[in-house]
């Protein structure tokens, strides 16, 4: 089959791999220097089962810039571009899927779309009604940063929305699609309607971000009251109910999904009762105040009652290790480190950055240093949301509440 994938972010170029052992792939992006990295088979994000693909696996596979080469002879046309959320209209960006949806339709009028971007609910009903196109799918992606060809080859489930009966058969060969390229054996396929299939997706990452946000606030009570988090975590998790994964405390939750998804969710929610998608939000927020705050009092700049002394800011530099969101990725994006950055500058701190894979000399006003020698003497304190090896060295002198580090 003729596959055009749009979006070659981590969602989009996951996929194309994928798909490229068994179809003829197309991705189409506008940048040219992902284009011409794919086609040289380098891959342009941090992604260690693309990298091997990308080395090892004889895939048809062709990056392009060219619109109407991309979209003319597909069979189906997957949209995988960014959605980001938009707080002036307190809703997901969706200009870039509907740009797709009009340039796909100008060079093809017969290839099925798949969305596969995260949309707000409703989505794909709607556009379908604009466009007055009935041959659009939604299948949402439930990726992690760093591992989502991994687990597209081991999916927890394949599901496909459509918009009427007539469009079965042919999200049940999406679907057929996917399973053929994944490494298990029938993973579980489930086809809804397209506004169930939105909602899924939604509500599947606010339970995880509830999930963060418990045990980050189980982290807070265990620090304030000087207790050991990690007991109390691992007595928690014993309960087959609660289970002892997704539990490891941070400075928040962030990253490409969970920040906009949350927020879109609640935005979807308006004139309808709810509590708990607020204080989701609300909690993530709260989170990264508090550790701002424990690490202003750690710098001895801070007392109990909030008051800064600005005469020891004066001799105190925090140190921030990586702004990456977490292990082995290389999204800067939502970052929950970056709002606990933003929060103790804005009190008057200074802070020095250490991010080798950063150009740039400076990020938010802070320098950036490449060295990490250099960065551990400079600091006076670093503040790391997940911990690396060669931290070991310097552990004394490092904040983090990443539990899990040597397990």
């Amino acid at each position: 089959m003729k596959i055009t994938v749009v979006g070659t972010g981590y969602v989009g170029l996951s996929l194309a791999t994928l798909l490229a052992k068994n179809n003829k792939v197309t991705a189409l992006d506008i940048i040219p220097e992902k284009v011409e990295q794919i086609n040289k088979r380098i891959s342009p994000i941090h992604d260690e089962e693309i990298t091997w693909f990308f080395e090892n696996e004889n895939l048809n596979l062709m990056a392009t810039l060219d619109e109407e080469k991309a979209y003319a002879s597909a069979e189906m046309i997957i949209i995988a571009t960014p959605t980001d959320y938009d707080p002036k209209q307190n809703f997901f960006d969706t200009t870039s899927v509907e740009y797709v949806l009009k340039k796909a339709r100008k060079y093809n009028k017969t290839a099925t779309i798949v969305i596969k971007s995260t949309v707000p609910v409703y989505y794909t009903e709607e556009i379908s009604n604009k466009f007055n196109d009935s041959n659009i799918l939604f299948s949402p992606e439930f990726l992690r940063e760093g591992k989502a060809l991994y687990d597209n080859l081991y999916p927890s489930r394949i599901i496909v929305g459509i918009l009427h009966e007539s469009q079965k058969d042919k999200a049940n060969k999406f679907a057929l699609i996917l399973a053929k390229a994944a490494a298990t054996e029938n993973p579980p396929i489930l086809i809804t309607g397209a506004t169930e299939a939105e909602a899924i997706k939604l509500f599947s990452n606010t339970y995880l971000a509830l999930r963060v946000s418990f045990f980050n606030e189980l982290d807070t009570y265990a620090l304030e009251k000087g207790l050991d988090t990690k007991q109390i975590i691992e007595g928690v998790g014993l309960d087959p109910r609660i289970g002892s994964h997704y539990n490891n405390p941070s400075f928040g939750y962030g990253g490409y999904c969970l920040p906009k998804d949350t927020k879109q969710l609640k935005a979807n929610f308006k004139d309808i009762p709810e509590n708990l998608i607020t204080a989701i939000v609300n909690s993530n927020s709260t989170r990264k105040d508090y550790i701002a705050n424990k690490i202003m009092r750690l710098m001895g700049v801070m007392d109990g009652y909030g008051f800064v002394d600005e005469q020891k800011l004066k001799n105190k530099t925090l140190g921030v290790y990586r702004l990456t969101m977490k292990t082995g990725s290389d999204n800067f994006r939502q970052s929950s480190i970056q709002g606990v950055l933003k929060r103790v500058k804005a009190k008057g701190v200074n802070v020095v950055i250490y991010e080798p894979t950063l150009d740039e000399e400076t990020f938010f006003g802070s320098k950036v240093i490449k060295n990490f020698d250099e960065f551990k003497y400079q600091a006076t304190l670093i503040v790391a949301n997940r911990f690396e090896k060669e931290l070991d060295e310097i552990i004394e002198k490092v904040f983090t509440r990443d539990l899990y580090f040597r397990d």
